[in-house]
């Protein structure tokens, strides 16, 4: 009997010394975008019955979720994201004034989150509009953001550094977060990776360091500093297919120490977790499709992943009715009040109808074909009923990264505002207010074969984000040629008016009125900069004269009012599909046939043929040309010499 108690002594002993099992689940998601119901479309979405429509998402169903991991658990359950909560869906567009993205993910079940590069997408002060109204407003998940780096000769960024200094009775979010989850020490840090950075123009004077320094640093205070047991990284670098890119896994590999990388930023989700050196890595895609599980044990001071399951989020699962009232009573009382109302329009009120679907791909689409004419539509119109007497816009360009949403034809091909406003809902004016304003200026023939090759040379490089999509004209190109060079034919006109060719020579002097949303003219000068000022696109105005700042350059869609009443692009797509006729005679308007396929607006034409490389050859050209032939000149000189000096 001495000898069981003296067992049941060791036993208990040496779970006390060594440790014993110590279980933790982490619920995690990513580029949530406030896309709160399913989709798509927004009509079909039911979230209080079962198995009766084929969305996908939904902020009260994934709250359903949250609530089912727990109540399966007997140990704690943490809720992780890994940034851009906000951006991409009407409920967006007064995030500044509630913040309440952040007051519903609390609600949810989340219990830390990071920034990501939508966050800063209506400058520091808006993130800190967003932030003090979530404060005021309620309670917030923690957010700890660590690469940050603020600009002390510059005003601008003031408002919103304030949270990032600790100060008492006041909101502070802090590089790291230290918590100790049933026994066990877990650190967590975020931030965003280089590419995120990279398209955030709008973040300025704020900027970032870099991930794999600053996960040193974290990694290190966090093991050394505050002896925590497990590092988590909530990363808004991402997972890309090129694994030279792929920025969590490089992190990962660089940094030893970080146990999980909750990982977000591209769109790819992981089905199962990577483990690279020894950090697992978890991804769950984007807009709330999927929620991550993750089953954990921590046992003498190692971890292991017992389970892990991607939940799939559709109409199995029914939506939490608290949440979705919340989400019901904040599309009328908030957005509908303060953003629709006075374009005389409602969240669900139906603008147009369509019995095939419009879709974005990484070559010419019709979608991108139909928000490309949507702009040179609006901007016609609106300066037709102005009366001006002004050029009409020539050409317009979008790129396939600010579109966000394709056009589904859900159950009854109906087609909401709120659908609608998910294609291009990214954005906020120089005069504050949300929505990308549309701005036109002037440039030559040479500089839109410059803006062409941007998708012949620039995308091929830097990914399908920067493709571009045209109306008023199409072109031919061939990919096999010199780079920055590589467009070979250009016409204007359009499919209903016939085309033209176009002289893109250096001596074609005439100005060409083109358009754009304000963001894809700011990536202008990354452009430039990217390409080492090969490709050059000057905006100017109808006399040739410089504009150098594209605020004034802004259309105006109400020229009897003071100021510049910014023209939103969002707002020109909802009019130019209600512009469409009604085919049908049920008093809806009828999307037009011809975006049913492509129209030939963009067309590869890749060839060897010498004939083919060289025709209307340009700089880059002839220049790789000139060097070919140096180059083959100095070798024939040296194979000379090396016979020559053979037969002496």
């Amino acid at each position: 009997m001495k000898y069981g108690f003296f067992v049941i002594c060791l036993v208990w002993f040496s779970s006390v010394t060594w440790g014993e099992s110590k279980q933790l689940t982490f619920i995690h998601f990513n580029d949530l975008h406030s896309r709160f119901q399913g989709f798509a479309p927004t009509l079909d979405y039911s979230p209080d019955t079962l198995n009766d429509d084929t969305t996908l998402g939904g902020w009260a169903r994934i709250a359903t979720v949250i609530n089912r991991v727990k109540a399966n658990r007997d140990h704690p359950v943490l809720g992780l994201s890994a940034g851009d909560f906000s951006m991409g869906t009407l409920f967006h567009m007064t995030v500044r004034e509630t913040g309440f993205e952040l007051n519903l993910m609390h609600d949810m079940g989340i219990d830390i989150t990071t920034f990501g590069n939508h966050e800063f997408d209506l400058g520091p002060d808006g993130l800190a509009f967003i932030l003090s109204s979530a404060y005021r407003e309620g309670d917030v998940p923690e957010i700890v953001y660590s690469n940050v780096v603020f600009d002390p000769s510059s005003k601008k960024d003031d408002s919103l550094e304030v949270f990032f200094k600790k100060r008492t009775g006041h909101p502070y979010i802090p590089p790291y977060i230290v918590k100790t989850i049933n026994g066990v020490k877990v650190g967590f840090y975020g931030m965003m990776g280089n590419d995120a950075v990279e398209v955030s123009p709008f973040a300025k004077p704020v900027t970032f360091r870099d991930p794999i320094i600053v996960s040193q640093e974290m990694v290190k205070t966090l093991r050394e500093d505050a002896k925590v047991d497990l590092v988590v990284f909530l990363s808004h670098g991402g997972i890309w297919s090129d694994k030279s890119k792929s920025e969590d896994e490089i992190v990962a590999r660089e940094v030893d120490g970080i146990d999980i990388i909750v990982s977000g930023h591209t769109r790819d989700r992981l089905d199962k977790p990577l483990n690279v050196n020894d950090t697992i890595i978890v991804h769950t895609g984007a807009y709330g499709t999927h929620v991550g599980v993750l089953d954990l044990v921590f046992d003498n001071n190692n971890l292991t992943m017992t389970n892990y399951e991607l939940k799939k989020i559709d109409d199995s699962i029914p939506g939490d009715p608290v949440i979705q009232k919340k989400i019901d009573d904040y599309a009328v009382n908030s957005v509908e009040s303060l953003i629709l109302r006075p374009e005389n329009l409602k969240f669900n009120q139906i603008i147009a109808e369509t019995d095939f679907e419009i879709t974005k791909s990484k070559t010419e689409n019709s979608l991108g074909n139909l928000v490309s004419d949507s702009i040179r539509w609006y901007i016609n119109r609106l300066e037709l009923e102005a009366g001006e007497n002004t050029d009409k816009t020539a050409f317009t360009i979008e790129t396939n990264g600010l579109i966000r949403d394709n056009i589904e034809t859900g159950q009854s091909g109906n087609l909401s505002v709120a659908d609608v406003f998910s294609v291009m809902p990214l954005g906020i004016g120089k005069d504050k207010s949300m929505g990308y304003p549309l701005v036109s200026f002037y440039v030559y023939a040479s500089e839109i074969k410059d803006a062409l090759e941007v998708m012949t040379s620039v995308a091929p490089l830097k990914g399908s984000n920067f493709n571009i999509n045209v109306s008023g004209l199409k072109f031919t190109y061939n990919p096999n040629r010199v780079i920055f060079d590589r467009v070979t034919h250009i016409e204007k006109g359009d499919p209903l008016l016939g085309y033209t060719p176009l002289n893109y020579s250096n001596s074609n002097k005439k100005l060409y009125k083109v358009a754009a949303n304000i963001y894809n003219t700011t990536l202008l000068s990354l452009v430039e900069k990217f390409t080492k000022g090969i490709l050059v696109i000057t905006p100017k105005d109808k006399d040739g004269n410089v504009i150098k700042d594209l605020k004034n350059a802004r259309v105006d869609s109400d020229n009897s009012m003071s100021g510049v009443q910014e023209a939103k692009q969002w707002l020109g797509l909802i009019r130019y599909m209600q512009s469409f006729p009604d085919t049908d005679g049920d008093g809806i308007s009828n999307i037009d046939k011809r975006y049913r396929e492509v129209e030939g607006r963009i067309i590869s034409a890749p060839s060897w043929h010498p004939r083919d490389l060289l025709v209307r050859a340009g700089f880059m050209t002839w220049m790789v040309v000139f060097l070919f032939f140096v180059a083959f000149v100095v070798l024939l000189s040296f194979w000379k010499l090396i016979g020559k000096q053979l037969r002496n």
